[in-house]
């Protein structure tokens, strides 16, 4: 099989690690290694030429610091049901609860697992709601390979009822 370089990152909220990786395809990457993005922006590969990143094989034996870490995550994921089964939509429903405050989040995701519209219900019930419009940066929220995804997505009626009560946070 022909492989091809490809600019892959991983944002960690404050900042992200990047590497050039040689293999077969974009599906290849992110099922190699865990909470990556293949960045295919031509401005951004082109900038990313002089950085002196690490470039490795996706079969290598070793890797990177941080890529060594990422991969070994994704070999336990595998094992896992639920691994991948959400990889391949093209639009996805989410429902995540917020990890220290008392609200819930509702997403619209992208195939790239970034958002494309969310509301943030309260614990009263009451919903506000956000699109890209509203957001500074908007990098991938959910990697569609993650097994415990599938346990997280709810249907299109739902997030749509809640998305009409909504009102827009920016008061749109």
């Amino acid at each position: 099989m022909s492989t091809q370089r490809y600019l892959v990152l991983h944002d960690y909220g404050m900042g992200g690690l990047w590497w050039w990786i040689r293999a077969g395809s974009v599906r290849e990457v992110r099922e190699t290694f865990a909470e990556v993005e293949v960045v295919d922006d031509p401005a951004a590969v082109a900038r990313a030429e002089g950085w002196g990143l690490d470039e490795v094989d996706i079969g290598a034996a070793t890797l990177p610091a941080g890529l060594d870490d990422l991969r070994a995550t994704r070999v336990e994921q595998r094992a896992l049901p639920g691994f991948g089964a959400l990889a391949d939509r093209q639009v996805l429903f989410l429902r995540q609860v917020g990890d220290d405050e008392p609200v819930t989040y509702l997403m619209e995701v992208g195939p790239d697992g970034r958002r494309i519209r969310q509301v943030e219900v309260a614990e009263d019930g009451t919903g506000i709601r956000s699109d890209a419009d509203d957001w500074l940066m908007n990098p991938p929220v959910v990697d569609l390979f993650d097994p415990r995804l599938p346990d997280r997505e709810i249907d299109r009626e739902e997030f749509e009822r809640v998305w009409a009560a909504a009102r827009w946070e920016s008061g749109r």
